[in-house]
């Protein structure tokens, strides 16, 4: 996936100035897409070049160079060209694995500390995501699709937190007991 694919979804969403749709992007697809707000910038003057989507003066600019970004229909486009393709399954690249197999050819490397912050970090995260559960997607209520993919997302999240916390918890087992 690219940066710019994200950014459209976003504006689709809701068009906005470039330091909102940064703050949004942090508290939604920033969850499973990084990056940095220089990055976003960088992407937005590109995408602009391009022709997807286009800037004007913000409202509440007052002074400032405040712009607010909106998709055009090239970019509306663009995205449904770039949401038809195929995507490959994520790739696990992670170099704590790396660490535990030389922990299995060497021996003992002391990595217990390093799995429990990781544990700490899964939970923290957890907690976010079911904290995001419960404000914006109440059991009782009837969402509308979007609402629904939204939270089925959400849902990936989730399990992927409690997956990884349930496999570190394990090998924490392993690394201590032996």
């Amino acid at each position: 996936m690219s940066l710019s694919h994200a950014l459209l979804t976003s504006l689709i969403e809701k068009s906005s100035s470039g330091y909102d749709l940064a703050r949004r992007f942090d508290k939604s697809i920033g969850y499973f897409w990084h990056a940095t707000h220089q990055q976003i910038y960088r992407e937005l003057a590109r995408m602009e070049a391009a022709g997807w989507i286009e800037s004007s003066s913000a409202p509440d600019a007052g002074k400032t160079r405040k712009r607010e970004y909106r998709v055009l229909d090239a970019g509306r486009t663009e995205l449904v060209r770039w949401s038809g393709g195929a995507s490959a399954p994520i790739d696990l690249r992670d170099d704590f694995m790396v660490r535990l197999r030389a922990d299995a050819a060497l021996g003992p490397l002391g990595l217990a500390p390093e799995l429990q912050r990781r544990i700490a970090l899964h939970q923290a995260r957890l907690q976010t995501y079911r904290e995001i559960e419960q404000r914006d997607f109440p059991a009782t209520a009837s969402l509308p699709r979007s609402a629904q993919i939204h939270h089925m997302i959400l849902k990936k999240g989730i399990l992927y937190e409690e997956a990884s916390i349930q496999w570190a918890e394990q090998m924490m087992e392993l690394l201590l007991n032996q």
